[in-house]
């Protein structure tokens, strides 16, 4: 859904996508990733394999939640239009984000939906166009509890230590994490409107059946979060979520709170902020930039 909100908005110059594995494995989310922009017909749009494990764990995925291949409730690997293709290309994650900082004039936006190791390994690659990095927008982390341990969100507890390289590194960063994503829901009526918008929103509609169905059955929730998507929206109008500026540590020797994203929200602490954190979005708005964005694509 990010990347269908970014191919979309004509605000938004998408120009590379790295994969990672997280919710499933890298193999799954290159399929996935190169899938879903064969669908969009984005054909210049090249796509580098990332990294397949943490920087120093094993990997462990969120299949239970989102199927084995990542994309439950659609077919991934089935072709679905003849004639453009992404283009897969025989670099690393780095050196695709490498090249693009080297060919762009002006400044370059990094969106992390995932675990934050491709990231957290370009900025340890001394690239010397880091500096045309003017913001990380990640999904990722809690003020509050998590979402896969009381303590951690997923994707800052599948790679710890990637997340504290990021959030120690300097470039200006805003956290879109759980107390913003938990309130951009999107219910099975929601989806029904999605699914009378061409092959998109049909595309979008079977992938938000299995996730809202399965957070109904599992939490009761009125539908689910459209966890990944806000960042790009967050771009496309950055008033939709509201904001302060923050410091956020990450714990990465508890056992217990391994993967905690420790914002410090009322300033105890006296240390300098290093993030931008999201405290809430306006719903109805974002679903609603949601829909018209599906529509440009019918």
């Amino acid at each position: 859904m990010a990347l269908i909100l970014a191919v979309a908005s004509p605000s938004i110059d998408l120009k590379a996508v790295t994969t990672v594995a997280g919710n499933t494995t890298l193999e799954h989310t290159t399929k996935n990733a190169l899938r879903v922009l064969e669908l969009l017909q984005v054909g210049d749009v090249p796509v580098a394999r990332g990294a397949q494990a943490p920087l120093a764990r094993p990997l462990e995925t969120a299949q239970v939640m989102h199927g084995e291949d990542g994309l439950a409730g659609t077919d991934p690997f089935a072709p679905l239009v003849d004639g453009a293709h992404s283009t897969l290309v025989d670099l690393s994650a780095t050196e695709l984000i490498q090249k693009v900082t080297a060919d762009t004039n002006g400044q370059v936006t990094l969106v992390a939906t995932g675990p934050l190791t491709n990231v957290a390994t370009y900025l340890n690659s001394n690239d010397p166009n880091i500096r045309k990095l003017d913001r990380i927008v990640l999904m990722g982390g809690a003020i509050g509890l998590g979402n896969w341990t009381p303590a951690a969100e997923f994707n800052i507890w599948v790679d710890p230590e990637a997340a504290r390289i990021v959030f120690e590194s300097g470039i200006p960063l805003t956290m879109i994490g759980l107390e913003v994503t938990h309130e951009a829901i999107v219910t099975p009526s929601d989806i029904e409107v999605w699914r009378e918008l061409g092959a998109i929103g049909e595309f979008a509609a079977a992938m938000m059946d299995h996730f809202v169905g399965f957070h109904i059955s599992e939490f009761g929730w009125p539908g689910a979060p459209l966890h990944d998507a806000v960042t790009i929206a967050h771009l496309i109008d950055p008033s939709l979520v509201r904001t302060q500026d923050m410091n956020v540590q990450i714990e990465v020797d508890s056992p217990l709170c391994r993967g905690r994203t420790v914002a410090d929200e009322l300033g105890v602490t006296g240390v300098a902020s290093n993030a931008e954190v999201g405290l809430e979005i306006d719903r109805d708005r974002f679903v609603t930039l949601v829909t018209e964005h599906l529509s440009l694509l019918a």
